[in-house]
């Protein structure tokens, strides 16, 4: 089957793999019918971090389930499923407490590569979802953006605390921050302040609910945002960038008792304890348990309540992946989607 694989700093290459196979009898295997290229994977691409190389790439995927393993009761072949992209089994007292992305046994998606033809998913029962039928080909793109992006972004909003009566800042206009300010509407949020320099991103911000845009960043944007919130700062910031200045501005743009939900990945990230202590400012976040959310969104999708597959401006087959890494490292595109 062909794969992406990615050699070093700027050389991936969509190449033959070895088919997936039944390993374990807790173990799947889809046709994958669509992936994507997600922020995450530009680090590595990136050099920035430090990976093995040879590494197949992609932790994003929904499909068609082709083959189960005798341990797997709650999933059938033919149902077009989506999965999280850490494998869990979704039983364990991590699981059961709403982390599945901690669980125990979990197993990382993107250590098997998704963005392929055919992926093995281990624990199947626990990981994956099927949708109340086969979707067609329309909604592919908002099903596919719940097995990341929209559920971190969901997280996101849930662990700021988004809701009716508050004042939500999201600080990141990638694809991640774009469904934080859906999923923070979607909360009743009252209010949404996106801060976005790059007007395609703006206008996809506004039309997911943002209300507010502040294009100013450091201690400019924070400026911004206490001048639009009275001087007070907003009760749920979101950051989901992973920099040092995301997350100083994130901390400095909520108000004492507000709450900050962080899920970008973080490189190089400190903070200071004394200027955290005097904030008074709760934080929550991390690798984002999307299994969690994953039968919720699904059904708000299936019935077109949302529609997250709009973060998706650039849609190519998996044989041109290498053009989808470029156009996003160059920031040509917000989120490519993948077919194989």
């Amino acid at each position: 089957m062909l794969g992406a694989v990615l050699h070093g700093p700027g050389d991936l290459r969509v190449q033959e793999r070895k088919h997936p196979r039944i390993l374990t009898p807790t173990d799947a295997v889809i046709r994958v019918t669509a992936t994507c290229v997600c922020g995450s994977d530009l680090w590595p691409y990136r050099g920035i971090e430090k990976v093995p190389w040879p590494r197949p790439m992609g932790h994003e995927y929904a499909g068609v389930v082709e083959q189960v393993g005798d341990d797997v009761h709650t999933i059938q072949p033919g149902q077009f499923v989506v999965g999280s992209f850490f494998a869990s089994d979704n039983t364990c007292d991590i699981c059961r407490s709403g982390y599945q992305s901690s669980c125990i046994n979990r197993v990382g998606i993107g250590s098997l590569g998704a963005q392929a033809e055919h992926l093995r998913v281990p624990l199947a029962d626990g990981t994956l979802v099927p949708t109340p039928g086969t979707p067609p080909d329309a909604l592919i793109p908002a099903l596919l953006a719940a097995s990341d992006v929209l559920g971190t972004g969901w997280f996101a909003a849930t662990a700021a605390q988004a809701g009716p009566g508050r004042t939500v800042v999201v600080v990141g206009d990638g694809a991640v921050g774009l469904l934080a300010v859906l999923a923070a509407r979607q909360l009743g949020a009252t209010r949404v302040i996106v801060m976005s320099r790059h007007e395609s991103r703006q206008k996809l911000a506004l039309d997911h609910g943002a209300t507010d845009i502040v294009s100013e960043r450091g201690d400019d944007g924070v400026a911004r945002v206490k001048e639009l919130t009275g001087g007070l700062g907003a009760h749920s910031v979101i950051e989901a960038v992973g920099t040092q200045e995301a997350m100083m501005q994130a901390v400095r743009c909520g108000r004492p008792g507000g709450h900050i939900g962080y899920v970008g990945i973080a490189h190089d990230v400190e903070l200071p304890g004394h200027e955290l202590f005097f904030a008074q400012v709760s934080l929550q976040g991390g690798l984002a348990p999307v299994r969690r959310f994953l039968p919720e969104l699904i059904d708000l999708i299936w019935t077109g309540r949302i529609d997250p597959g709009r973060v998706f401006d650039l849609d190519l087959p998996l044989t041109r992946a290498a053009e989808g890494y470029a156009a996003m490292h160059e920031r040509r595109a917000v989120k490519v989607l993948l077919r194989p």
